[in-house]
């Protein structure tokens, strides 16, 4: 087998053209059964095979620089690098990451898996690397979904003003293009690549107009034959227009092809683009015949949506037929979708909501199936829009249709909101237009690493003014928060993970945008728990009720504003926990907990503990597992509330809270009693306010003053000390120190 003895690309230089094509059968067959295996990108690896062989061959890494954009098309310059050996713990726990990594390798470049931002660094390689009198070279792989993003063109452009020499290789897998390429455009493109005849052109050109009083005629007559040819026999483009040469396009399933283009491209003395065509999933019948994606990634099948009173069944799915097996409804086709994950439960909320509301238009960045949005694009094309890997544009796009009276949705992953949060404040937020922006893959995602947890999401979206935020907790809260954001004069967001979600039994669904109150306990500790950390909540509260420790759990519902309600019963705890699954430094707790501040006298709050994901990166893990080694699973939230009301017990909590620690169960009966009382008084007024349109003040409205991290007479909880990697001598940073539950704690 060749690829056994494949440890480095200089092992590749030696193969034969039979070699070659074995080599490339082995690696697909290998990377089939390490990606079913352990999950992670496949299709597009399968393409790039004698692709990433030819870039290795052609060019000296790490001399030479290869960068990938995205990175999920690596793994076969993973394989050929030395890390093959590795890849049974692929996108696992300290394993082999899913994209490039500096430390893994010193052929890693960058990390960052977000798509358009390649050709940026490449200039910047390039710029150094010719102020320094480097003559190391750029390569830079860009597929072409990549150049449907505003950074790429953004880079494009500098590059050709610049004239710096990066070689870029347009990866094309998609099929906008004839997959036929002729031999006359190949013929043309191998001469026009070729030095020699670039040298013997100018030459020429040079001659020609030096011709006595025809010389500038003639020349204009040979350079228009020879542009005009170019417009008849490639694809028309503009690269050229932007001072870029472009060669192409090229079949990059023929490695000695590609080799001789890079080769040839290589000695260009500016920005090129080589266009390849290859075939998304090539080699695997499974992939080849995948319409939709080609097997994009492949994903270890999760459990079935937790279940709560029977409302899900035992695969995960919700039964809403009737009992001749149709609608229960009479015929609303949502109805009957499958429901195993908070992503389930918007589509078919969303396609309820459109078949009532026309207004209502549903806009993605590139990820129409990941959203949940194909079923929707399928029951109304004309009001569905896919912008590419385009985030700033979508929202800008529903800022312009909510203008003109629509009811714009913007679906697109948390960690890439981020991409859009200037358009989020000032397009959409400075406007008070009333744009929905629901972000999947909220919170800890898990397997893809640091640049795919969505952690910062309600840290953006709370520092918008009037954006109202919503994080359900279970399914059935996603069709109700949805309903509401449509309903609603200007801004929301609604954020939920990609993890299963649970089902509860009717009746415990909140209500527009009041809080849900979960539990009543003492009096002693109130828990204030956001989105799915409701579930750690209702587990940690079992725990500690088992030790005598009986604990108010609220399921906050809605974190910008907070229901009044919920604000006014946690001051009246003797201490107040609030959990998420969002970056703590600025984010949820730090909202609720000015909240609760501002609703006391001066001086009269109690302390309130906030735990939340850390300002550090996290690397990739199971979901479950990387929140509770940050102490924010039950068992985790279950310690620091011991912690806690240790302190209070101890006299570290303010004068007026301890007399509620220690007061009697008869005491705190009469307590339990009176909050509920002043609940439901504050819900009956909500509900009239909120049926004409509008809140019921809260005593002191929620503010975003400073402070908020948790504090004890003693002065704030400590921050926790950022993670920023020491550097090797390469100049890559080593991986950050495990996070221990402190870390969320402290």
């Amino acid at each position: 087998m060749i690829l056994e003895h494949i440890d480095s690309p200089a092992d590749l230089r030696s193969l034969t053209p039979e070699e070659l094509d074995t080599l490339s059968g082995e690696i697909r067959e290998f990377i089939v059964d390490a990606v079913t295996a352990t999950g992670g990108h496949l299709g597009s690896n399968l393409g790039v095979v004698e692709l990433t062989l030819a870039l290795h061959r052609t060019f000296d890494s790490p001399r030479d620089v290869l960068l990938w954009d995205t990175g999920h098309q690596a793994y076969v310059h993973k394989l050929v690098t030395g890390r093959r050996d590795a890849f049974p713990q692929l996108r696992q726990a300290d394993g082999l990451s899913g994209y490039p990594n500096r430390t893994e390798s010193e052929h890693d470049w960058v990390e960052n898996s977000h798509a358009s931002t390649i050709l940026s660094y490449a200039h910047g390689l390039a710029s150094a690397f010719q102020l320094q009198g480097s003559q190391r070279r750029v390569v830079a792989v860009v597929g072409d979904g990549a150049l449907t993003g505003g950074m790429a063109y953004e880079a494009l452009n500098n590059l050709g003003h610049s004239g710096t020499p990066v070689v870029i290789v347009l990866n094309d897998n998609g099929r906008s293009y004839a997959p036929t390429v002729s031999r006359l455009s190949l013929g043309l493109t191998h001469l026009r690549l070729n030095p020699a005849y670039v040298q013997a052109r100018q030459r020429i050109r040079h001659l020609i107009r030096e011709l006595p009083g025809v010389g500038d005629l003639a020349y204009s007559g040979v350079h228009g034959l020879t542009s005009a040819l170019r417009e008849v026999v490639t694809p028309h483009t503009f690269f050229e227009a932007l001072g870029i040469r472009y060669a192409g396009p090229i079949d990059g399933h023929d490695i000695a092809g590609v080799e001789q283009a890079l080769a040839n491209a290589s000695e260009w003395p500016g920005p090129i683009v080589v266009h390849v065509m290859t075939q998304k999933g090539r080699g695997y019948a499974p992939a080849e015949d995948d319409d939709v994606q080609r097997l994009h990634d492949v994903k270890v099948s999760p459990p079935p949506a937790l279940a709560v009173d029977g409302v899900a069944d035992g695969s995960g799915t919700v039964d809403d037929r009737g009992p001749d097996g149709a609608p229960a409804d009479g015929g609303d086709v949502a109805a009957v979708l499958p429901v195993t994950t908070f992503t389930d439960a918007f589509t078919r909320s969303l396609l309820r909501e459109a078949e009532a509301d026309p207004r209502i238009v549903a806009i993605t960045a590139a990820m129409p199936g990941p959203t949940g949005l194909l079923p929707f694009e399928a029951r109304f094309p004309d009001r569905f829009v896919d912008v590419g890997i385009a985030e700033q544009h979508a929202v800008t796009a529903a800022a312009g249709m909510a203008m003109a009276g629509m009811r714009p949705v913007v679906a697109v992953y948390s960690t890439f909101f981020s991409r859009a949060f200037d358009q989020a404040n000032l397009d959409v937020g400075l406007h008070r237009l009333p744009v929905v922006l629901v972000l999947d893959r909220a919170g800890i995602t898990g397997d893809d690493g640091a640049s795919h947890h969505g952690v910062l999401d309600m840290a953006l979206g709370l520092s918008i003014p009037g954006m109202t935020v919503f994080a359900p907790s279970s399914a059935p809260e996603v069709e109700v928060m949805l309903a509401e954001a449509l309903t609603l004069d200007g801004p929301s967001m609604i954020r939920f993970p990609k993890t299963p979600a649970p089902w509860v039994a009717p009746g415990t669904v909140g209500t527009g945008r009041e809080a849900r109150c979960v539990r009543s306990g003492d009096g002693s500790v109130c828990i204030l728990a956001v989105g799915k950390m409701v579930t750690s909540a209702a587990e940690a509260a079992l725990e500690l009720e088992a030790e005598g420790i009986d604990v108010t759990v609220w399921d906050v519902r809605v974190v910008s504003d907070p229901d009044p309600a919920m604000v006014a019963d946690a001051a009246r705890h003797g201490v107040v926990v609030t959990i998420e699954d969002g970056v703590r430094q600025g984010g949820a707790g730090m909202f609720l907990a000015e909240a609760v501040r501002q609703s006391c006298p001066q001086g009269a709050a109690p302390p309130v503990i906030s735990l939340g994901i850390p300002r550090a990166y996290i690397a990739q893990d199971k979901p479950d597992r990387i929140l509770a080694r940050l102490g924010l699973d039950g068992p985790g939230l279950a310690r620091s509330v011991r912690t806690a009301v240790g302190h209070t017990v101890l006299g570290s909590a303010a004068p007026e809270a301890a007399p509620r620690q220690t007061a009697s169960r008869q005491t705190a009966s009469r307590q339990t009693a009176s909050r509920e009382a002043t609940s439901r008084e504050a819900t009956s007024r909500q509900a009239t306010s909120r049926q004409a349109g509008t809140r019921d003040p809260a005593p002191a409205k929620a503010g975003r003053g400073k402070g908020g991290l948790g504090h004890t007479p003693d002065g704030p909880v400590d921050e926790v000390a950022p993670a920023f990697p020491a550097a090797t001598p390469r100049g890559h940073p080593t991986r950050p120190a495990t996070l221990t539950a402190r870390d969320a704690t402290d």
